[in-house]
């Protein structure tokens, strides 16, 4: 088991007691606002168990029947994470409408705060964790399972501070209000990650960051080259593909043609970690006068 597939297994087991925790809560007060809190939770189980997968199987690398490797499987994920937390916020408003029209008052809520605040508190440093490990390592799964998680934890202050308010003053719809506002919060994050997700499965090209340090790179690596066009790239998870055409002189030999090549492929595999670099090289009649422009940094 490699270490991105240990932490998302580890987040199914926290996500798992936080739950109990909430349901707790939600069980000794009989809150609305609460009991959706905890249904967000349950969510959060399902996706870390579904990153997990999605992890374990995005490691296999490629085979006969997935050349470029099963990295997209994170974004399926993803999309899989959001279309379950659009099915909770429905479950939410579904909930917090009843209980508008019929609020019932509170029991044991200060104990029932303070669990739930207890099973905040610990979702806010796993998530801040996971998400700072899914962006590092660059895995969309746990990265999304992270924000989710975050999102969990806002949702879940206003719960907490939604009904401190209803406690005092007595305003007992206060309690689905709350639940309402938790379904739309969610529902919004839930839209994010489908929307990051689709465009990873539609093969969309890195960001602008990153495209300008992969032809400063091939700038500055390309010593000898007459000129880099057609770039290319697609994300598909921790992987960044990059494909282009490089323009040699027609004298040059194909063995000095691959030192050039193999001397930028190593560049950018260190300015963009995971990359995949293909290279096509052409002789200067099929220079297009466009793309990448050359400098010279090696003798």
């Amino acid at each position: 088991m490699n270490a991105l597939s240990r932490y998302a297994l580890q987040s199914v087991g926290v996500a798992a007691f936080v739950l109990a925790l909430k349901w707790l809560a939600a069980a000794l007060t009989g809150s609305v606002a609460l009991w959706s809190d905890a249904l967000e939770s349950i969510i959060n189980v399902v996706v870390a168990a579904v990153a997990y997968f999605a992890l374990r199987l995005s490691a296999k690398g490629a085979d006969a029947n997935h050349q470029f490797g099963h990295y997209k499987v994170e974004y399926f994920s993803a999309v899989l994470e959001g279309a379950l937390i659009a099915v909770a916020a429905l479950a939410i408003f579904r909930e917090a409408t009843a209980s508008f029209f019929d609020p019932k008052p509170l029991d044991a809520p200060i104990l029932g705060l303070a669990i739930n605040g207890v099973a905040t508190v610990i979702n806010a440093g796993w998530g801040w964790h996971l998400t700072r490990i899914g962006r590092r390592e660059r895995s969309p799964a746990l990265y999304a399972d992270g924000q989710h998680v975050l999102s969990d934890v806002i949702s879940s202050l206003g719960v907490i501070l939604g009904l401190i308010a209803a406690v005092l003053t007595g305003w007992l719809w206060l309690d689905a209000v709350i639940a309402a506002f938790v379904g739309a919060y969610i529902l919004t994050t839930g839209w994010r990650l489908v929307k990051h997700s689709i465009g990873g499965l539609m093969d969309a090209a890195a960001d602008s960051e990153t495209l300008a340090a992969i032809k400063t790179t091939i700038g500055t690596e390309a010593n000898g080259a007459l000129e880099a066009h057609d770039l290319r790239t697609r994300a598909a998870g921790p992987v960044t593909f990059i494909e282009f055409h490089l323009v040699v002189p027609a004298s040059m030999t194909v063995s000095t043609a691959h030192d050039i090549c193999d001397r930028i492929e190593s560049a950018l595999m260190r300015v963009v970690p995971g990359a995949r670099v293909t290279i096509h090289v052409e002789p200067e009649d099929k220079a297009k006068h466009a793309g990448v422009s050359m400098r010279s940094s090696h003798a």
